[in-house]
């Protein structure tokens, strides 16, 4: 039988009802004759819970505990799957990471996925099971104890089974029923994309959009899975929802494709540093160790031996940032004078492969957001983005200017 993988997020499960509903649109491959894989995320909330309760228990938490605790919201939601399936006479079984055995590497908390077989779930198939629903965002470490993949983990479960599985196609079911241009709660004009680039929206979800999680797309474009995002409240078609493809499968696209944000971004600045060969190597090898995402980063000119570097970082993270820092100055290992800490900014980013060719896109989004009186802290950029550090108050002021700016509403 063709394969099929469905993953349903948070928010799709979030109630008995909507698991129910969830269910039904399972039962309706299934008769069409698929073999049908369910990911499955932590009902809405849950995960969120579980991670508070981490934090108020162990600021600085041993992550494998981290990962016994948190991964248990999609055990509960997998079981609760499968009986609501049987229920619907749904020849139906959860399985937990461990079962299948989804095999990852150690690194708790943020585990890549390493081998999923496919042997225990193919023998059960062919023993007449449909529906496989597999807790999400959990795995197995070598060491035999449970990893989590990190937040949004579940997307990236979803699409490395469909790619273990050679599935026809990886539908992504969320609450929203589609890619925007923007961030519709944002910006009213943002417009529903029927085709996006992988290339794209690998840089929108790493920027702030939250409809996928980055990793899933770098695996969707390394193995050429057809990739689906669509809504779980909606009626569905075969165009409902945007798909993400190869840029060759899109004929022509805007010079932008969409603007991101994210509103968890700190700027951290280590002022008077001394400055030396290696002094970056010595402040971001540390900080890869402490397990801090730094992100952009600004080295000011030498002056008298001295130097100011600056670096972004989710706000999360800051804490740990800050203890690498003074770590290293009381070993004497770095030599600056202090530890500047902004929680107060967000990102604003444009995306687009049409950047590729076309001159101007930096000059235009400098000067729209200079005309709305919103400064620019720090810039980066590659290929196909430009990013940009604001202050957190101008952050929906740029999102809106620039969506308006680049026309993105119009097809």
């Amino acid at each position: 039988m063709p394969v099929l993988v469905m993953k349903f997020g948070g928010t799709s499960v979030a109630t008995l009802d909507r698991i129910r509903r969830a269910a039904k649109r399972v039962g309706v491959e299934v008769a069409k004759g698929y073999d049908v894989i369910v990911i499955v995320s932590a009902m809405s909330g849950e995960t969120n819970k579980l991670v508070g309760y981490v934090d108020e228990t162990s600021p600085l938490y041993d992550a494998r505990e981290y990962d016994a605790v948190v991964s248990s919201g999609e055990n509960v939601t997998a079981g609760l799957m499968a009986l609501t399936l049987q229920e619907m006479d749904v020849p139906a079984r959860s399985w937990q990471g461990w079962q299948v055995p989804l095999m990852t590497n150690s690194a708790h908390a943020s585990a890549r996925i390493e081998e999923i077989p496919t042997d225990n779930i193919n023998a059960k198939f062919g023993e007449g099971m449909k529906v496989a629903v597999v807790a999400g965002f959990q795995g197995i470490s070598p060491e035999g104890r449970i990893t989590t993949l990190g937040r949004g983990g579940s997307d990236t479960t979803a699409v490395a089974f469909a790619a273990a599985f050679g599935a026809e196609r990886c539908d992504i079911y969320t609450d929203v029923d589609g890619v925007y241009t923007t961030d519709p709660r944002i910006c009213e004009k943002a417009r529903k994309l029927d085709k996006i680039a992988f290339e794209e929206m690998l840089e929108l979800a790493s920027l702030g959009a939250k409809v996928l999680q980055t990793r899933s797309v770098e695996l969707a474009m390394r193995f050429k899975v057809k990739l689906r995002v669509l809504s779980s409240f909606e009626e569905q078609s075969d165009e409902a929802g945007t798909l993400v493809c190869d840029e060759e499968e899109i004929m022509e696209s805007n010079v932008v494709a969409g603007v991101a944000y994210s509103r968890d971004e700190a700027k951290m600045t280590l002022l008077s540093v001394a400055d030396r060969p290696g002094i970056a190597a010595a402040i971001f090898g540390p900080l890869a160790e402490a397990g801090v995402n730094v992100d952009m980063i600004v080295q000011n000119i030498s002056e008298d031996g001295r130097t100011d570097m600056t670096f972004s970082c989710p706000t999360n993270e800051v804490a740990r940032a800050e203890k690498a820092m003074n770590d290293l100055k009381t070993n004497g290992e770095l030599n600056f004078a202090e530890i500047v800490t902004d929680a107060d900014v967000a990102k604003v980013s444009v995306v687009g492969i049409g950047m590729r060719s076309a001159a101007g896109v930096a000059a235009k989004m400098f000067k729209v957001l200079s005309d709305e009186g919103v400064n620019i802290q720090v810039i980066t950029t590659s290929e196909i983005k430009i990013s940009v550090l604001v202050a957190r108050k101008y952050m929906e002021l740029a999102v809106q200017a620039l969506h308006d700016a680049f026309e993105l509403e119009k097809a």
